[in-house]
């Protein structure tokens, strides 16, 4: 993998419960438990998992949404800098969040239903130091080209959110995201709510935006065949840890971890790749309290006594392959 654009170190979020004057005291949703990954540059890296495995709470992380309560977050600008994200405050956090961007799941939401397309595209960047002193005439014809890039027609422009379907819209938010010609591009979900030709054609436009920009993605999702067509690598993750990280077509073709093989048979796959019967598989157990051993001990069906009593470390069980598992 070439120098990391972006390196997360055990990072580390939990969440207080209590919500009101007779909420209990000291319970916790502990969503981000020592997860650690690096992005390449030019490279894919995907989370993926259930919902509630702590996936968003890590990229919002990333952005500085949210505050870690330990780990870190060092990003390397083009030059080589180094920034220690944690300590970014200031115009430093302004400029940094221009150089990874965050495209959201929901559109509809995302975007502001009382702004044209144009001002959608260019609000953010009338107030960015890498674009300041570009005038009407210039920021028009950037936010066309960029309209273009996307798929849709600079014709677009004076439009509002509402006039598009979902897929149009999403590709109005890449738009957007694209604007400050970030290093790092974080796709929280981005297809999962269209339709599957839809998704298909909007993972095909971020592949070439990729190859033409050569820009870094950090891809969520919940569906390991989607993430494995898009993504160079994927770590699966499990109640805020990484239980299995191997490059994808090893993924799909030599996963270890049980856990990512139930994700395979909910889907439908096999170890193979081939279509079957899903496997059903239990309720996600509640992240209220910290995993003494193996967090996927109570669902995992090759259980043993150690696993409930023993943390397993996330160890290399091949080439650029890793698993965190006693077996």
């Amino acid at each position: 993998m070439s120098i990391p654009v972006i390196s997360v170190s055990n990072l580390r979020k939990r969440f207080n419960l209590e919500a009101g004057f007779f909420a209990p005291v000291g319970r916790y949703v502990y969503a981000v438990n020592g997860i650690s990954f690096n992005i390449g540059r030019n490279e894919s890296y995907g989370l993926v998992g259930e919902s509630g495995c702590g996936k968003t709470t890590t990229a919002r992380l990333l952005v500085r949404m949210y505050r870690a309560d330990e780990g870190g977050i060092v990003f390397r600008e083009d030059n080589g800098n180094a920034l220690d994200v944690g300590k970014l405050k200031g115009r430093g956090l302004k400029s940094y969040r221009e150089k990874v961007k965050y495209i959201f799941q929901d559109p509809a939401r995302s975007l502001n239903p009382r702004m044209t397309i144009y001002k959608v595209l260019s609000s953010g960047a009338k107030w960015s130091e890498s674009k300041n002193g570009m005038g009407e005439k210039q920021l028009r014809e950037e936010a066309s080209s960029l309209l273009e890039e996307v798929g849709l027609s600079p014709d677009d422009l004076e439009r509002r959110p509402a006039e598009f379907s979902g897929g149009q819209r999403q590709r109005i938010s890449i738009a957007r995201g694209l604007m400050m010609n970030p290093s790092l591009l974080i796709c929280d979900e981005v297809v999962s709510a269209l339709d599957v030709s839809i998704q298909g054609q909007i993972l095909n436009q971020l592949l070439d935006i990729r190859k033409k920009r050569e820009i870094s993605f950090l891809f969520i999702a919940h569906d390991l065949k989607v993430a494995s067509f898009f993504c160079d690598r994927i770590g699966v993750m499990y109640r805020g840890e990484i239980m299995e990280e191997a490059p994808a077509a090893s993924l799909w073709k030599d996963h270890l971890h049980p856990y990512t093989e139930l994700l395979f048979a909910a889907g439908g796959y096999n170890t193979a790749g081939k279509e079957e019967t899903p496997s059903i598989i239990a309720d996600e157990k509640s992240a209220e309290s910290k995993a003494i051993g193996c967090a996927f001990a109570h669902r995992c069906p090759y259980v043993k006594d150690e696993c409930r009593n023993t943390k397993p470390l996330l160890r290399e069980a091949g080439t650029s392959h890793f698993i965190r598992c006693l077996r």
